[in-house]
């Protein structure tokens, strides 16, 4: 599944190629159909993210709540735009772009208070500026669920998936089996900015790298990473294979649903 920065990169790129200006609507595979149809020839006037959901902002009121949950998948092209193939839900066409989307778990026209409804069960989100980090702490500290569970929680903080999740607790050093009542704070606040950065270059590169240069393959004379994932990571899906700072070995269990991976001599906090 996407993770935040991924959903805040697609917003900027739907503002990108169709804001401002009228946008041909359709629903090829028909499901959205009805939707598409009171949406065609609007224009585009914003588009945004809050975690992994995306909001798509039509005229003043008519929002597009689009989840892509784990099979979801946009495509931009040139126009003119070829035959819809496949499963195409919504489509959007202008004079030099289109876009397709397919597969998600959610593509739904709802209203203002929708979507408001929406943000106010989302915990905050590192990547928008109205982001309270202090409501997540708040949130945390009273818990005795584990902090790499509670980070996976999209309604403790919004867009952070597996990836971020071991990554950041390994660059803090931090037990992930760690209950969140035990966090300091000090440790949150370093831990909400190190996400932050790490995120906004997710935006910029879309990509997700998080070790630091002197850990860089350059820096350490070792292979780059060969993975679908394509970032350079510290130990996520590295499972088995020794840590690139103590050589130890990189573990893997099952946590909130997901594969976890840490490094249990580096995190020991």
């Amino acid at each position: 599944m996407p993770e935040g920065h991924t959903i805040h990169r697609l917003a900027a790129d739907y503002l990108g190629a169709f804001g401002g200006g009228a946008a041909r609507v359709s629903s090829p595979q028909g499901t959205f159909g009805d939707a598409a149809a009171l949406l065609d020839g609007a224009a585009l006037t914003t588009a945004e993210a809050h975690g992994k959901h995306l909001f798509l902002g039509f005229r003043d009121a008519d929002w597009v709540h689009i989840h892509l949950g784990l099979f979801g998948k946009v495509g931009f092209g040139a126009t003119p735009a070829p035959p819809p193939t496949g499963t195409v839900r919504l489509r959007l066409v202008n004079d030099t772009a289109h876009v397709d989307l397919r597969g998600p778990t959610t593509c739904a026209l709802i209203t203002g208070d929708e979507k408001d409804a929406i943000h106010a069960r989302l915990g905050p989100d590192p990547l928008r500026p109205d982001a309270d980090p202090a409501s997540a702490y708040r949130r945390i500290s009273r818990s005795r669920t584990t902090i790499a569970a509670l980070l996976m929680d999209q309604k403790v903080i919004a867009g952070v998936g597996n990836v971020y999740r071991a990554e950041i607790l390994f660059r803090h050093g931090i037990d992930p089996y760690r209950a969140g009542k035990d966090l300091r704070p000090a440790e949150w606040d370093a831990l909400w900015s190190d996400l932050v950065d790490l995120m906004r270059e997710g935006v910029r590169t879309n990509r997700i790298d998080t070790v630091r240069p002197e850990h860089t393959p350059e820096a350490m004379g070792r292979p780059p990473r060969v993975d679908d994932h394509g970032g350079e990571v510290y130990v996520y899906r590295r499972a088995g294979l020794p840590c690139h700072l103590c050589g130890g070995e990189i573990r893997t269990a099952g946590l909130a649903a997901r594969n976890l991976f840490w490094c249990p001599d580096c995190q020991r906090t």
